[in-house]
């Protein structure tokens, strides 16, 4: 007997949130540290919603609600997923949770047995892979390549779907590449999954990145075609479109009325329910008039910034950055740089159990953050299966554009620095320096 479960080893973390003390003790140390690395929009919440949550608190509605969700915000997601989806969908299919991350293990959870299969983008979301093996089943990435935009089709997923596969995970638009996905694209994935797979298999589609798009870019739904709604799980949330990753508020539509009870008791015996004065802020947020305009400057930001950023990435010798059509991250290609600093010869010779814990681009993130202090996301953070030769790394640009300047000219500096990395693996790693390394620059 040991003290914890076996299970509890195979769950993995979020590496953007794992960072946040190594960040506390440079800052501590008087490191002025350019966070680059999570996922939260850098604008205020909206007055209007902010208001309403203010009044809501006034009324004192700051009791047990509905474990499933206020009938008055689920009738407006209901009314949100009609309008931009055109399907017809009703407040009983539509199940509230604490976020937009607790469906995707929930949903692992409730429909995936032991040896089941579970079809997840790679790079995607961590929880994916990772919730996988904590439930049993067994992982399968599908390989986003950078040549066809981070984005596929149905050939990609052919040799992958088949009679083990009992859930598939679609994200667009896409964490961590901000890759999108056409109606044509979505279709044929809807016809390979139909053609290959049982027709209890789920599709969850994680559309919590739906308006933030660029380059007029349009937002499309593997729900929206034609029967594809009988199978789909739509999840979104208040977090990312509305600057609101501490209101806690996700919500999924299921394909059924009968599911979403599933859902509802498991909310029931895990969270009891939710904060009223919560669920109405995020009614307003999703029926206000105000909101279109608010979401439509902070999208004009991050395009700006987009545009600026993936420019000057492309100006550092080694590194290669992609446009993204959406979200708020950049996930330049940095191979080049990785052989510039040693990064790839430095990681072969890596004591096996080092080697296999890491990785080029993950010995590049390591340095940029301990030595040039900025703080970004290595491509392991985003599944670690079948990643082996593959470097990059993830951009956050929900900071300012001055901090994004000056990340960029620390990474220009840091991609130079040959043999501040070679001192780097010996301090740090313990490894043989790849070269004589003279004192190790510091940015402060």
């Amino acid at each position: 007997m040991t003290l914890l479960a076996q299970r509890s080893g195979l769950l993995a973390t979020e590496n953007a949130f794992k960072l946040g003390p190594l960040i506390r003790q440079l800052e501590e140390q008087g490191h002025r540290v350019l966070k680059c690395n999570i996922g939260e929009p850098d604008f205020p919440l909206p007055a209007h919603i902010r208001d309403e949550v203010k009044r809501q608190l006034d009324a004192d509605n700051t009791h047990y609600s509905d474990p499933q969700g206020l009938l008055s915000l689920r009738t407006a997601v209901a009314n949100h997923i009609g309008d931009t989806r055109g399907l017809a969908v009703t407040p009983e299919q539509v199940v509230i949770f604490p976020g937009a991350k607790p469906p995707i293990g929930l949903c692992q959870q409730t429909y995936v047995d032991p040896g089941d299969e579970v079809v997840y983008p790679s790079p995607g979301f961590p929880i994916y892979e990772s919730f996988t093996r904590y439930v049993g089943g067994v992982p399968v990435p599908v390989h986003l390549r950078e040549e066809h935009h981070f984005s596929l089709d149905g050939d990609d997923l052919v040799p992958l779907v088949g009679p083990r596969t009992k859930l598939v995970y679609l994200n667009f638009p896409s964490n961590p590449t901000g890759g999108v996905a056409t109606m044509d694209q979505l279709a044929s994935i809807a016809e390979a999954i139909v053609r290959l797979a049982h027709p209890d298999v789920r599709v969850y589609s994680d559309e919590v990145y739906e308006d933030i798009l660029f380059d007029h870019a349009q937002h499309c739904s593997i729900a929206s075609v034609p029967g594809m709604e009988k199978r789909t799980i739509i999840v979104s949330g208040v977090s990312k479109s509305f600057a609101w990753t501490g209101g806690r508020l996700g919500w999924a539509v299921f394909p059924t009325v009968e599911e979403a009870q599933v859902f509802k008791n498991l909310n029931i015996n895990y969270y009891s329910c939710f904060p009223p004065y919560n669920q109405e802020g995020a009614r307003v947020a999703l029926e206000s008039p105000l909101s279109r305009p608010v979401i439509e400057r902070m999208v004009a930001a991050f395009q700006m910034r987009r545009d600026q950023v993936v420019a000057a990435l492309n100006d550092v010798p080694g590194i290669h950055c992609a446009r993204p059509n959406a979200t708020f991250y950049v996930f330049p290609n940095v191979a080049g740089a990785c052989r510039r600093l040693g990064a790839i010869d430095a990681w072969e010779e890596l004591p096996a159990p080092q080697r296999a814990q890491s990785s080029p681009s993950a010995l590049l993130q390591r340095f940029l953050l301990q030595r040039y202090h900025v703080a970004t996301l290595d491509r392991r953070s985003f599944g670690v299966l079948g990643s082996e030769g593959k470097h990059y790394l993830r951009l956050s640009i929900a900071t300012s554009l001055f901090d994004l300047e000056e990340a960029i000219e620390r990474i220009a500096q840091a991609v130079e620095d040959r043999r501040g990395f070679a001192a780097f693996v010996a301090e740090e790693l313990g490894a043989r320096p790849i070269v004589e390394a003279p004192e190790i620059v510091h940015v402060a």
